[in-house]
């Protein structure tokens, strides 16, 4: 089939490196835009950048399952962070009849696979959409939305400025429907465990070499602050074999997640290598010599609210109490009677 690809360019305004305001509810620069936007155009450069997309390939399909579980056709739809189209390779016209693909990759873009949606791509970055209000049926996103809400704990309430979450409630129709997928708190423990280990046993101290990610109690919290309804959120992880750090590290660059952090560390130091790959393999390791590495994904559908959809009763109007649920089943004592 014919895909009908149109390729426009946008281009975000600046955001200034860990911007942070000095009242309760601030926010907070936390990734550096910049870098991530040279890591994805490296990774999509590869010639063999196709052996690096298991993990997007896998959890897109996840995320348009999630699709076909909604009974109903979506006229336009749009895809943030497509890469190669992970999820519209999976996706039939009709349950989508037109999409839109946006990716701060201009290479990634040119690479989408062939699909029989007609779409249309356009350059954008993830935080900063293009689109006016009420304009999408269906959004969708995979692994390449990333935000983070520190715990409640902390005295100043920071994430990273501006979060996507209310863009998407705006460009959504009303009744429209959210479906996503992101990486998790729990992503990757094992190398950040052993990363940390070797560097505090080789140079005293540790700093962040894993991107730090949403934990999965915050991520009701910034769908519901964005004005999304009906929230539906559950886990889920997938774990990857390698043959030893060295080779969990290479992936993770070849897919252009690597460490983007402002706070991240320039570089690591050979011995802290060899430290930290004797210390997953003896902490991780398996039988049969390689390491796991475990990827936990954070799926999420959230809905724009309508009049029509379903509302909770008004506070106080039960007229049956939870403490009878016991008493169902049991003889009433007009029956013992």
């Amino acid at each position: 089939p014919t895909q009908l690809t149109t390729l426009k360019w946008w281009k975000p305004s600046t955001v200034l490196p860990m911007q942070l305001s000095g009242r309760a509810g601030g926010t907070m620069n936390v990734f550096d835009r910049t870098m991530k936007r040279r890591q994805k155009k490296w990774a999509a450069s590869l010639q063999d950048s196709d052996k690096y997309d298991y993990l997007r390939d896998e959890v897109g399909s996840r995320v348009a399952d999630r699709v076909y579980d909604i009974a109903r056709t979506f006229p336009l739809a749009l895809d943030i962070g497509c890469g190669k189209s992970h999820i519209a390779e999976h996706l039939h016209k009709e349950v989508v009849e037109q999409l839109f693909l946006t990716d701060i990759s201009e290479k990634s873009l040119r690479n989408t696979r062939r699909s029989e949606i007609p779409t249309h791509c356009v350059m954008a970055d993830e935080e900063f959409l293009p689109f006016k209000e009420n304009t999408f049926d269906l959004v969708v996103s995979s692994l390449r939305i990333t935000t983070i809400l520190v715990l409640p704990s902390v005295s100043l309430c920071c994430h990273y400025n501006p979060s996507p979450f209310p863009k998407i409630n705006q460009v959504l129709k009303p009744d429209g429907v959210f479906i996503g997928a992101m990486v998790g708190g729990e992503t990757l423990y094992e190398l950040r465990c052993s990363l940390q280990l070797a560097e505090l046993e080789r140079e005293g101290g540790f700093s962040p070499h894993v991107s730090p990610y949403t934990a999965v109690t915050d991520l009701g919290n910034l769908l519901g602050q964005a004005g999304f309804s009906m929230l539906t959120v559950d886990i889920d992880e997938i774990q990857v074999l390698y043959p030893g750090i060295l080779e969990v590290m290479s992936d993770l660059q070849g897919m252009g997640e690597s460490n983007c952090a402002w706070n991240r560390k320039s570089m690591l130091h050979r011995d802290t290598i060899l430290a930290a790959a004797a210390i997953y393999q003896e902490m991780y390791g398996s039988e049969n010599g390689s390491v796991p590495a475990t990827f936990e994904i954070l799926y999420m559908i959230g809905w724009k609210p309508h009049d029509s959809q379903a509302k909770p009763a008004r506070r106080g109007s039960a007229n049956v109490s939870f403490g009878d649920l016991s008493k169902i089943g049991q003889p009433s004592t007009k029956d013992k009677s």
